[in-house]
């Protein structure tokens, strides 16, 4: 990317500058998440752990405005939720994974459908 398309990108000024406390929440909710599934390693984003994203986001907007069982806000775990969908739909586009026509619907948690890489 070059200067001024890295001035077209406003990450600072655009986001966390709008939102620190909401960027705030949902890093909280990546550490607590890597804490629990891998307390042994440093932060990272395992993406086998859990691939049913928009399903995840839609169960914890039910309980929106309330705290989880660990702590974290579920809108704050919906918001992680919807970015790391972006991420994969962005990375599809880029094909740097498989492309959106390789996604198979596999069964999903408590008896839902969701589109799983394969």
């Amino acid at each position: 990317m070059n200067a001024k398309e890295r001035k077209a990108h406003p990450v600072f000024t655009g986001v966390l500058k709008y939102f620190p406390d909401a960027i705030m929440e949902v890093a909280k909710v990546s550490l607590a998440g890597n804490q629990q599934h891998h307390p042994d390693k440093p932060l990272h984003w395992d993406r086998g752990k859990s691939s049913d994203e928009l399903d995840a986001l839609a169960r914890h907007l039910i309980d929106a405005g309330k705290i989880d069982d660990d702590g974290q806000r579920h809108s704050a775990k919906v918001a992680w939720r919807a970015l790391a969908n972006l991420q994969k739909e962005i990375e599809v586009e880029r094909n740097q994974i498989k492309k959106a026509s390789e996604y198979k619907i596999q069964p999903g948690d408590a008896g839902t459908e969701t589109a799983y890489l394969l």
